[in-house]
């Protein structure tokens, strides 16, 4: 359970903060549906950057921003189905967008999940503490950018070896970047220095992806009820929802499938990771290039019970099709094999990791044999704007051509078969299950009961997070009251 008491000294420091900084928090509900934001807020956005510091951005936190940089407003949710010439299966392939979420990906709405039960019970304090990010990528740049927006100091914590474009945006925004050793896979180093820093500063609160309830939370109540919207839209009577595929990350984005399991209970819901790391499908280990999605672990919050197939993808596949989408020779290539233009313009709103969740979703569809009449479901977690330097670096060590291009299309895209992936039985689902022992009670000290009761007693444990979300919300709004902010605009 998110923990959710007061402490009250704190709390009125934390709204004293608010009023000065006039800066109003969104419910999750309003984050669901911003049709209910009021008419105030949603007129002062039209002046608005999607990207700029502004504390109004906290109410762009949504699947549902008007897909453009400056002054938009909100429209049904972002998200693109995937023609079958691409994707060379006949399911129904359709993605989440998230590259028109402030920061340009979906992180930070797992962010704002961590940070504000935090904030509005006055556990965190923005007047004196300082918000720690660790994260391969993403996650510490959405926390980065809200703790601006809320007018607090924070801490990033990401690998060294994260692409150019992140580190160069933090510079502009974090207070303090800390890299760590190694890239996407070395998360227990990220975990080394948030246990330096608690011994050897004072006044930090780590808001740790990877065991925040809040991160499952939000997904669960957020993402979960976008991709029901567009379920609900997209199929017709005689249509079946197949299931739900992602890359694990931090356990978050895979918590909207058990949303979809509560209404859809036949559905899979399948975790996809990295060929190069396969730490789910087969206790492994190593280092791989799909980034940001972190590896070498369970993620506390990935309720992996509830998880029905892993399947991994080669990196060498997901740079690939990178280049195959993104350079001109590929794009003419696709072109030529009958891929719309105007789909071909969509294809930057894939990153390296949406690549990853696009050719586990062909994998998907492969394994069950789909048809027309089934759809998968996926998210595309950010788009080419953190990646253009990782183009530019495998552009310098080989040119592209319409071969190279053929080859990648027939081999890294169509070429996805049904290899490197597992049904998991209940057994197996239970030994990643274990996994978490050796991250979660050996080295970072959680409750053995806490771990036990995740299985066992799971329906209960997931079960409460979930209800929470209504007492939180609540929480929010009680403490835009004491503010005044609210009732003024």
């Amino acid at each position: 359970m998110i923990n959710l008491e007061i402490n009250e000294m704190q709390l009125a420091r934390t709204i004293d903060r608010a009023r000065e900084k006039n800066i109003i928090i969104p419910p999750m509900a309003w984050q669901k549906n911003p049709e209910h934001i009021p008419a105030s807020i949603k007129e002062k956005l039209r002046n608005i950057e999607l990207w700029d510091v502004n504390s109004w951005n906290l109410f762009r936190i949504t699947w549902k921003n008007e897909p453009t940089k400056f002054g938009g407003a909100y429209g049904p949710v972002n998200a693109i189905e995937l023609p079958p010439e691409l994707t060379g299966v006949e399911a129904r392939i359709i993605a989440l967008v998230g590259k028109w979420f402030p920061t340009g990906a979906h992180k930070v709405g797992a962010a704002y999940g961590c940070l504000i039960p935090r904030l509005v019970t006055g556990q965190f304090d923005p007047t004196s503490q300082k918000a720690v990010w660790p994260s391969t990528g993403n996650y510490c740049r959405g926390g980065a950018y809200e703790a601006q927006l809320l007018a607090c100091e924070s801490i990033a914590i990401l690998p060294e070896g994260m692409s150019r474009e992140r580190f160069d945006w933090l510079a502009q925004i974090a207070g303090e970047i800390i890299p760590t050793p190694g890239s996407e896979s070395n998360v227990k180093e990220i975990f080394d220095k948030c246990w330096e820093l608690r011994a050897t500063r004072d006044n930090i609160v780590i808001f740790n992806q990877f065991d925040e309830e809040g991160n499952y939370l939000w997904h669960y109540e957020v993402t979960g009820s976008a991709m029901l919207e567009v379920l609900a839209q997209a199929m017709g009577s005689r249509d079946n929802f197949a299931g739900l595929v992602v890359t694990t990350g931090s356990g978050g984005t895979i918590a909207s499938g058990d949303r979809l399991k509560q209404v859809y209970p036949h559905a899979k819901i399948t975790a996809a990771e990295a060929l190069q790391c396969p730490t789910l499908l087969n206790n492994g280990y190593g280092a791989h290039r799909i980034e940001g999605i972190g590896d070498k672990h369970v993620p506390w919050i990935h309720n992996v019970r509830n998880t029905d197939m892993v399947i991994a993808i080669d990196d060498n596949d997901s740079l690939a099709v990178m280049r195959l989408f993104n350079e001109p020779a590929g794009q003419k290539y696709l072109h030529d094999i009958g891929v719309s233009p105007e789909f071909i313009e969509k294809l930057p709103l894939l990153g390296i990791s949406s690549i990853a969740n696009l050719l586990g979703s062909i994998k998907f569809a492969r394994y069950y044999e789909l048809t027309g009449r089934d759809v998968v479901m996926t998210v595309f977690t950010d788009s080419m704007e953190m990646y253009g330097s990782r183009l530019a670096e495998l552009s310098e060590q080989s040119p592209y051509n319409p071969v190279q291009a053929a080859v990648d299309y027939r081999h890294s895209l169509l070429g996805q078969g049904v290899d490197n992936l597992l049904e998991l039985s209940y057994l197996q689902r239970k030994r990643i299950h274990n996994l978490k022992y050796y991250t979660w009670i050996e080295q970072q000290g959680k409750d053995i009961d806490a771990l036990n009761a995740q299985w066992y007693d799971h329906e209960s444990y997931w079960g409460g997070i979930q209800k929470q979300a209504a007492e939180i919300d609540r929480l929010v709004m009680d403490f835009n009251k004491r503010t005044g902010l609210l009732e003024k605009i």
